[in-house]
């Protein structure tokens, strides 16, 4: 998604829910080269990944597949799921039918055994949910004792940066719309101060290892001149990426 919204439905508690399902497509073809999904968002989780070589991994909010592709080919055993039907179906049509892959919702009981997975990888998903607490309880479930949580939100200065007026340190719902791929859409974001997240994770039964503000992907100043123009330090602080491990 763009750093800024095409419009700003503000800091609301009428905000609409977001629903994949009406604009999957768009939305895949979209982000598969931008600035702020192929050469910002994806990179950065799969670098944080690291060597995934034989290691179980679950994507959790997989979307249409693209970081599942990315692990698989870097050697990590994959499994996925997403709430959204189409976004699944879209996965299967990248990934295979092989792929294991299946419709489910990250703020209900996952379908996957204790300690399963030796990393998960939410990308771009927590920030779509008001309460934290089931999920990340779910994942920490999932996950090895040891085991990574590698995931990225929107930054939550981005929020105090389009909503001036709004209250940092609340927990505040909001809409905005953007247009992927010609068609438009609104996404619904919880916006939550950065203390309310760390808070959460050591909760859940994790510890925050990495807190990380990364630049573009090689290739994206080169591509992207005009929308990188303004950053003198390659720095473009649209979303915030952190490694939790499972204690």
């Amino acid at each position: 998604m763009p750093i800024i919204p095409k419009s700003s439905g503000g800091a609301t508690d009428d905000a609409v829910d977001t629903d994949y399902n009406t604009f999957a497509e768009a939305y895949t073809a979209e982000t598969e080269t931008n600035l702020i999904n192929g050469y910002y968002a994806r990179p950065a989780i799969v670098d944080l990944a690291g060597d995934v070589t034989g290691r179980n991994v679950l994507d959790a909010g997989c979307g249409s597949g693209p970081i599942f592709a990315a692990l698989r080919d870097r050697g990590a055993i994959v499994t996925g799921f997403d709430s959204s039907v189409k976004m699944v179906e879209l996965a299967r049509q990248r990934l295979g039918a092989d792929a294991a892959l299946q419709v489910a919702d990250i703020g209900s009981p996952l379908p996957f055994p204790d300690g399963a997975f030796d990393d998960v990888i939410a990308s771009l998903v927590l920030h779509y949910l008001e309460d934290w607490t089931a999920p990340l309880a779910e994942l920490r479930r999932v996950l090895t004792p040891g085991g990574r949580l590698i995931m990225s939100v929107n930054h939550p200065f981005v929020f105090k940066w389009l909503y001036r007026d709004a209250d940092y340190f609340a927990t505040v719902k909001h809409s905005d719309e953007y247009t992927f791929n010609g068609k438009k859409a609104v996404l619904t974001y919880w916006h939550r101060p950065l203390h309310a997240m760390t808070d959460a994770f050591t909760a859940a039964g994790f510890r925050t290892a990495v807190i990380s503000e990364p630049p573009p992907a090689p290739g994206a100043r080169e591509l992207f001149p005009d929308a990188l123009a303004k950053s003198s330090s390659g720095a473009f602080l649209s979303f915030l990426f952190f490694v939790l491990e499972a204690v």
